[in-house]
This record gives C-alpha cells, structure tokens and sequence, in this order.
C-alpha cells in the first residue's frame, strides 16, 4: 500500500519512499483499478480519520482535482490570514502532510511545519501562492462526473456514514447550481482540528519536501 502520510516520529524513512515513488510517477499499480483505488484511498482517509463523513471526503477527492477552492490574488491578504491562524491553531498531533484524494496531485501541509520551525512562513506562503490557480467552469462540469464513479465506489462500501443520504444531497445540489467547494464538516474540526494549505505535488516535492527531509528524526 501507497504510504497515505507522514508520522513526526518516523519521517526520514517515509521521505526517502515517497521520494522513490515520487520519482517514478506511480501513485498505484496498473493493475489496480480506478473504483479499486478510490475504495483503498477511502479506508486509509476512515483509519487515519475516523469521523470523517462523506463531505470530507468529497473534500479530499475535490483538492486532488483542484488544489485550493479559491484563487489567491491578494498576496498581502494571504499573508496576514496564514499569520493570523498561525498564532490562533493549537499544536498539532497531526501528519506534516498528506496527499489529497486517491492521486496526490496536491498535498494538505500542515502549519505546524512552521510552527516546529522545519520551513520558513515565506517558503510556505509562496509555494501556497504558487499552487493556487483558478477552476474552469468546464473543469466543474466534468468534476460533476468523476464525483458520481467517486460516489458509487463509496456506496457499494456500505460504510454507514453520518447523515450520508442528507449530505450527498447538499452536494448534489451544490454541483447542480454550479458550485462545488465545502468546508470540512463540524464533527470533522471538532476531532481533529485541521490548519493546512493546499501545495501542489511538484511544487511539495521540489521545495518543501527537501526542507522537512533534512530535520533530524525524532526516534529514539
């Protein structure tokens, strides 16, 4: 199985996998299929996060599609958010970062690489800036269908998830009016308490990656 995400207390290993993988573009076997990829995606996201409904995970599989919702042209904007919840977020006990959907074309970094003092908040703030990009109203459209192979891989899971039918509603009527970014559900930031950005996989790779990689390890 793909490493999903990196532990504070074993990343050195990881990174030197990820890297590998990284470097041959294989995110998962020929063999396996598309539906097959998504279910195994679906498992890691309920065994890493277990509160997880399916607005989360339609969050998941949507930043792998698009990276950030929302195109950041304020860059003084920007900024001052990204200081301001800096200074508001708890520590984390979180992953440093982990890829988004069942390809991991852009990862969710966590802030506590700046708080733990592993990447500058300038280094962090443009590769942010760099990741974020605008969403095609046709790209929307098409979203609209691999949403619907996303959902029907999740449903022959049979996974009883909270308020499934209630949420896949909302999300249907979402798409239908041309929308398609949500937040993180209640149950969702109440257990777990996400702060991170989403950064593009080459951008993570290129110039994150090498930064967290050469922090010491904290095993014992």
């Amino acid at each position: 199985m793909i490493i999903k995400y990196i532990q504070k207390s074993n990343r050195a290993n990881v990174f030197s996998i990820l890297l590998l993988i990284s470097s041959m573009g294989v995110y998962a076997q020929n063999s396996t299929t598309h539906k097959e990829r998504i279910k195994t995606t679906i498992e890691q996201q309920l065994k890493d996060y277990p509160k997880s409904t399916l607005q989360d995970i339609y969050k998941s599989f949507f930043q792998n599609r698009f990276g950030p919702e929302h195109l950041l042209t304020d860059t003084a904007a920007a900024s001052q958010y990204l200081r301001q919840e800096l200074t508001t977020c708890p520590p984390s006990t979180n992953a440093y970062y982990e890829p988004t959907g069942d390809e991991g074309n852009f990862y969710r970094v966590n802030l506590s690489v700046i708080k733990d003092g592993l990447i500058s908040f300038d280094v962090y703030l443009n590769a942010v800036l760099q990741s974020s990009k605008k969403i095609k109203p046709n790209a929307v459209k098409k979203w609209k269908k691999e949403w619907q192979e996303i959902l029907s891989a999740i449903e022959e899971m049979n996974l009883n998830l909270p308020d499934h039918d209630n949420t896949k509603k909302i999300i249907q009527d979402l798409l239908l009016h041309g929308k398609y970014a949500v937040h993180h559900s209640r149950v969702y930031n109440e257990n777990y308490h996400p702060h991170y950005r989403i950064i593009a996989k080459n951008i993570f790779i290129k110039e994150l990656l090498p930064l967290i990689e050469k922090q010491p390890s904290t095993e014992e």
